[in-house]
């Protein structure tokens, strides 16, 4: 039997499509590493680990392995809930905010519609929009095409809003930038928008955020029902490895994303690990002092190196070197460390680099003189 054209057999939106980018194969790096280790600095991975609370939650489950897990993750949803402030029925849970957000364009944007981005976010918004056969908008930042300018200007995304605008993917603070606007902005945008529009804030990174200025957009929710918070254990818990992730919102629009919502599409460890990491604040605010202050060393480090570095509010810098930064990765892949490539963003001068632990940051920087000389 002559095999079939699979490509041609597959939705439209789905042909042109492209996998997930992870990066560089790390198994296989790690492996070729040796004793001395990897510095894994592309994936944005919280370097200090999760709360040994977490880790004792995690254990304690796996005698359950053999049990499905809670399909509702009640207990978590009950933590959260009390955590933000918020009724149990606007929580859902996925695997990953990434599961969240793919659900969101599956569920409310299709063909003939529009979903709004900024052209510097995170690389799931696009496909997501391109696997729901809807039309993806970018808009510009401004100046236009600067790598250092901020991940979302909200005039530019409020000028690509059109008739057939669905869904708008935000985030703050931005991936792969680091930068952020203030939460009063984000009001001021939300009061300009039709109610059928919906905007979908992602706070991935909320977690290491120091400005005051910068709070969580869950205290708009009551005001605005057509706003979506989407939140990760991945990044300020450290539990990136059981991939638990949630969103808040009116609870009407909760039920509606719980009809395509896969069974059991949170572990059981996860569920256990994440509830006893949201009780552990001490700990949280623990990582997020250690990252705020190694972030701020390795901003002034690279900065006094004469490179272009945005500021953030993440776990992560965004570093223009002024060319193409293809031969700065492959040195610093070839002395052990691993940055993020930014040409799939269309930034191709650029790599993120991950703020690691003083050691690893220390050794990125020896790696980087030693590539830059």
């Amino acid at each position: 039997m002559e095999t079939p054209d699979f490509v041609a057999l597959a939705q439209p939106g789905v042909r042109a499509l492209r996998a997930y980018d992870p990066g560089l194969d790390l198994v296989a790096l790690r492996r070729a590493a040796g004793a001395g280790g990897l510095v894994e600095l592309g994936s944005n991975e919280n370097s200090h680990g999760p709360s040994p609370a977490a880790r004792e939650a995690m254990l304690g489950a796996l005698v359950s392995l053999h049990r499905y897990p809670d399909p509702l993750g009640g207990d978590l949803k009950r933590a959260l809930a009390a955590h933000h402030g918020v009724d149990v029925a606007q929580i859902a849970l996925g695997n990953g905010s990434h599961e969240l957000l793919m659900m969101l364009a599956q569920v409310f944007a299709g063909t003939g519609q529009e979903v709004v981005a900024s052209r510097y976010g995170f690389a799931v918004y696009a496909l997501a929009a391109q696997a729901a056969g809807a039309t993806l908008r970018l808009a510009e930042p401004l100046p236009a095409g600067h790598a250092m300018a901020r991940g979302h200007d909200l005039h530019a995304l409020l000028a690509a809003v059109g008739p057939a605008t669905r869904l708008v993917y935000l985030a703050n603070p931005n991936n792969p930038t680091g930068t952020w606007f203030p939460t009063l902005e984000l009001e001021a945008f939300l009061t300009q928008l039709p109610g059928e529009v919906i905007v979908v804030v992602d706070e991935a990174y909320l977690e290491y955020a120091t400005d005051p200025a910068l709070a969580s957009a869950t205290g708009l929710l009551g005001a605005y029902p057509n706003l979506v918070v989407t939140r990760t254990f991945s990044k300020g818990y450290a539990l990136a490895a059981l991939r638990v992730g949630y969103l808040l919102a009116n609870p009407a629009l909760v039920a509606v994303l719980e009809r395509v919502r896969e069974s059991f599409n949170v572990n059981g460890p996860g569920l256990a690990a994440c509830e006893a990491a949201l009780a552990d604040a001490a700990y949280l605010d623990q990582v997020r002092r250690r990252n705020a202050a190694e972030r701020e060393a390795l901003h002034d480090a690279l900065r006094a190196r004469a490179l272009a570095v945005a500021a953030s509010q993440t776990n992560f810098l965004l570093v223009d070197f002024g060319r193409d930064a293809v031969s700065v990765e492959a040195g610093l892949v070839a002395r052990g460390v691993v940055p993020r490539p930014m040409a799939g963003y269309g930034l191709p001068t650029c790599l993120r680099i991950t703020v690691g632990t003083r050691d690893e940051n220390r050794r990125f920087l020896q790696a980087l003189d030693e590539v830059l000389a």
